[in-house]
C-alpha cells in the first residue's frame, strides 16, 4: 500500500489518531486462533520487555547533562542528530538489553528507546524552567514583586508568553521540597524522579520485520501483522510467532485515509490500538478571515458562543443571538465524584499507616477493596471527562459550520488565577475539563479547515461589547440593586445581558481586530494571539443594530366591525390524528398531540442533587432530581445565527 497522500490544491495532510481493538488473532504458522484473554496475554508478555529496558534508560539517563545532549540535536562529533528518538539515542551510544537470558530482537530494543527518548527530549523543558525559577528564587514564594516576575520570566525558556500560573505552580513544587529536605533543589530531575515507562508497543518505532498494517477488502476493516513471544521468557528467535490480528476501522478513519502502524495499549484485560492515519483535509489560515465565532468560558454555563462578521470598512456586527452550553448537571457529578475520591484516599492513607506495610494485618483486605473502589471511582470521573469534551468541542464546531465562520476564537485562561472565590470554586474550576476540550475542538476543526485560536481574557467580561466602556455587574435583571456577576449592564449605551454573551462578542471582536497578530507554534501547530494591542483594541467593538421602526398605528378611518363569535384560525394542513380520549376537543398549536408532557431534558437548570436513573422500580422520583445518562445533563441552545422563517402554516387574521 502506498504511504504517499495526494494532495489537491488547498489541502494539506493531517494526522490523526482513532482508537481501536483488537478482539482475536490468528497465529500464522499453526493456524490456531487466539481468544481475546489469550492474545491480551501475549501481547503483555511484550510490554512487559519494553517497557523494562525503557525504565533502565530513563533511570540512567534521568540527569541533566544526559538530557541536554540529546535536546541539544548534536552529538559529539557535530552531526546532527536524527529526528526519531531510537536513532538518535543509537547515535548518542544509549543501548539497552534485556537481561536474564531474554532474547529480542532488534526492532524490540527500537520500540524501547523510542519511548526513553520521547519522555527525555519531553522533560528538557521542565528542566529549564525548573533551573530558571531556582536562579530567581523570590524572597517571599507567596508572592513576587513585579521585579522578580520581571526576572524569572526573562531567565525562563518562553518567559514574555508563558502563562504566570505555570511558573506560580513550579514555585509550589520547588517551595514543598525546600519544606522537606531544608535546602534548594540542584536542578529539575532533583525535583522530579524519574518518571514510569509508559506500558504500550509503539509498532511505529519497528519496519515491516516486525509488524505490519494493511487495508482489506472492506474499507471498514484492516489487518495487523505482528510478532508476538510465545512466552514470557523468550529464550531463542523461535519464540517469537507472527499472529494476524483483523481489526474493524472506526468510521471516523476515510476510505482515503494512509493507515500507520498503530500502538498497542493494555486496558482492562484487553488490547486496545491507536490507530494513526493521514487524510486530506482544507487548509486553515492564520488571517484573512471574515466571520468568526467568539467561544467564552463558564462555570455552570460551559461554553457560550457567539458570531460576529468583519466589514470592508472595518466595522464589526454580530450574527444572530448565539447559543450556550449548559452542563450544570454533569459538573455536580464531577464535583461529587472529586469529593469521594478524596474521601477514599483519605481512607485508603489511615489505613495504610494502620498496616505499615504488613501483609498479615487484618485491615490489609480492606486496604485491597478501597485500592480497587479509588481505580473505579477514577475511571468514571476519566469516563465523564472525555464524554464531556466530545460533546462540548462538537458542540462548538457545529456552531462554527452553522455560522459559515472559518475561524473560532477561543478565551485563553492559562494567563488568569481564580482569587478570592473561595477553596471550592476555585478547586471546580481547576477541574474543569477546559484544555481537553479546546484539543478537540482543535481535532474536529481541522477536519473541515476552521482555524482554533486562542486570545487574552484579560477584560473581555469587563467592558461593554459594544462602546467597551466598564460594565456593571448585577445579580439579575430583575435585581438590578443586588450586587452580582451574572448579569451585565453598560451606563455609557444603555446594552445590558448576560455577562458571557457579551464576552462571547468581545473575544470574537478581538480575535478579528488581531487576527494579524496570531502566530503558530512550531512544535503544536497551535494558533494564538499573545498580546493585545490598545490600537487594534480601539476598534473592537460590535456595531450595534439598527432600531426598529414602529409602523403608524394613528387612525385615518373608521373601526372595522367585528362578528362577537370570530371563527378561529385554520389550519393550511389536516390536524394529525390524536390517541384516543374526549371527542369533541381539537388540537392546539403545532405540538404533536401523541404528546401528553414534555421530556425530562427540557429541564435544564439540573443543580447539584441531580441523580443518576434509578435501577429499583420502586423509587421513581420525578422532576429536576431525575436523570438518563449523560445527554440529560447536558443541554445546548440551538444555533439562531439567522432570523426566523415566518409560520406559513396557518392564517393569522379571522374570518369572518
Amino acid at each position: 500500500m502506498s504511504r504517499k497522500l495526494p494532495l489537491c490544491e488547498g489541502e494539506t495532510a493531517r494526522t490523526a489518531c482513532a482508537r481501536g481493538l483488537l478482539r482475536t488473532g490468528v497465529e500464522e504458522k499453526t493456524g490456531e486462533v487466539l481468544p481475546a484473554a489469550v492474545l491480551a496475554e501475549r501481547v503483555g508478555w511484550a510490554v512487559d520487555l519494553v517497557s523494562g529496558m525503557a525504565a533502565d534508560l530513563l533511570g540512567a539517563h534521568w540527569n541533566t547533562t544526559d538530557v541536554d545532549v540529546l535536546a541539544s540535536g548534536e552529538d559529539a562529533g557535530g552531526r546532527r542528530l536524527p529526528s526519531n528518538a531510537w536513532m538518535a539515542l543509537r547515535r548518542l551510544g544509549w543501548t539497552v538489553s534485556p537481561g536474564g537470558g531474554v532474547r529480542v530482537n532488534d526492532r524490540i530494543v527500537r520500540m524501547a528507546q523510542e519511548t526513553a527518548g520521547r519522555t527525555l527530549r519531553s522533560s528538557k523543558w521542565r528542566a529549564d524552567l525548573t533551573a530558571a525559577v531556582i536562579a530567581t528564587w523570590p524572597a517571599d514564594p507567596a508572592k513576587r514583586t513585579p521585579q522578580e516576575w520581571d526576572a524569572v520570566r526573562e531567565a525562563a525558556p518562553g518567559g514574555p508568553s508563558l502563562p504566570s500560573s505555570v511558573i506560580t505552580s513550579r514555585t509550589r513544587q520547588i517551595a514543598a521540597f525546600v519544606n522537606k529536605h531544608g535546602r534548594m533543589p540542584v536542578d529539575g530531575f532533583e525535583v522530579e524522579a524519574a518518571p514510569r515507562a509508559a506500558r504500550m508497543l509503539p509498532l511505529s518505532a519497528c519496519d515491516g520485520q516486525q509488524a505490519t498494517i494493511e487495508r482489506a477488502d472492506d474499507p471498514g476493516r484492516a489487518l495487523l501483522r505482528v510478532q508476538l513471544p510465545s512466552r514470557p521468557d523468550p529464550r531463542s528467535y523461535a519464540h517469537w510467532t507472527w499472529v494476524a490480528c483483523p481489526i474493524m476501522l472506526p468510521p471516523t478513519i476515510p476510505a482515503s485515509a494512509v493507515l500507520h502502524l498503530p500502538t498497542l495499549r493494555l486496558h482492562q484485560g484487553r488490547v486496545r490500538a491507536d490507530l494513526a492515519y493521514t487524510h486530506a483535509v482544507p487548509k486553515t489560515r492564520r488571517s484573512g478571515h471574515t466571520v468568526a465565532l467568539g467561544v467564552d468560558w463558564g462555570l455552570n454555563t460551559l461554553l457560550s458562543a457567539e458570531a460576529a462578521r468583519l466589514h470592508e470598512d472595518g466595522a464589526i456586527t454580530a450574527i444572530g443571538s448565539g447559543g450556550m452550553f449548559r452542563a450544570a448537571g454533569i459538573l455536580a457529578k464531577q464535583h461529587r465524584l472529586r469529593r469521594l475520591s478524596e474521601h477514599l484516599h483519605t481512607k485508603a492513607d489511615h489505613y495504610q499507616r494502620l498496616t505499615a506495610g504488613a501483609a498479615n494485618h487484618y485491615l490489609t483486605g480492606k486496604l485491597a477493596v478501597l485500592a480497587e473502589e479509588i481505580r473505579l471511582v477514577c475511571e468514571r470521573r476519566s469516563n465523564l471527562n472525555d464524554a464531556l469534551a466530545g460533546a462540548a468541542a462538537r458542540w462548538a464546531v457545529d456552531q462554527a459550520i452553522t455560522a459559515g465562520a472559518s475561524v473560532i476564537y477561543v478565551e485563553d485562561l492559562r494567563s488568569m488565577e481564580a482569587r478570592g472565590m473561595g477553596r471550592t470554586i476555585n478547586t471546580r474550576m481547576s477541574q474543569a475539563v477546559r484544555g481537553r476540550i479546546v484539543e478537540r475542538m482543535r481535532h474536529l476543526a481541522a477536519e473541515t479547515g476552521i482555524a482554533v485560536v486562542t486570545v487574552p481574557a484579560r477584560g473581555t467580561s469587563r467592558n461593554c461589547p459594544h462602546c467597551l466602556a466598564p460594565l456593571r455587574h448585577r445579580k439579575a435583571p430583575d435585581r438590578p440593586t443586588t450586587p452580582g456577576w451574572k448579569w451585565a449592564l453598560c451606563g455609557s449605551c444603555g446594552w445590558q445581558g448576560d455577562r458571557d454573551s457579551g464576552a462571547c462578542k468581545r473575544i470574537a471582536a478581538r480575535g478579528l481586530t488581531h487576527q494579524s497578530k496570531t502566530v503558530v507554534d512550531r512544535t503544536s501547530g497551535a494558533m494564538t494571539i499573545r498580546s493585545v494591542v490598545d490600537r487594534l483594541e480601539a476598534g473592537a467593538g460590535i456595531a450595534p443594530l439598527a432600531p426598529k421602526t414602529s409602523r403608524d398605528r394613528s387612525k385615518t378611518g373608521p373601526t372595522r366591525r367585528h362578528s362577537a363569535c370570530p371563527t378561529p384560525r385554520r389550519r393550511r394542513t389536516p390536524s394529525p390524528t390524536r390517541p384516543s380520549g374526549p371527542a369533541g376537543q381539537r388540537p392546539e398549536g403545532h405540538a404533536h398531540t401523541g404528546r401528553t408532557r414534555l421530556p425530562r431534558a427540557a429541564h435544564r437548570h439540573q443543580g447539584v442533587t441531580t441523580i443518576s436513573t434509578p435501577t429499583t422500580s420502586r423509587h421513581r422520583p420525578r422532576g429536576a432530581a431525575l436523570g438518563a445518562g449523560f445527554h440529560l445533563h447536558a443541554h445546548a441552545t440551538p444555533p439562531r445565527w439567522v432570523i426566523p422563517l415566518p409560520d406559513v402554516t396557518s392564517d393569522t387574521g379571522l374570518l369572518s
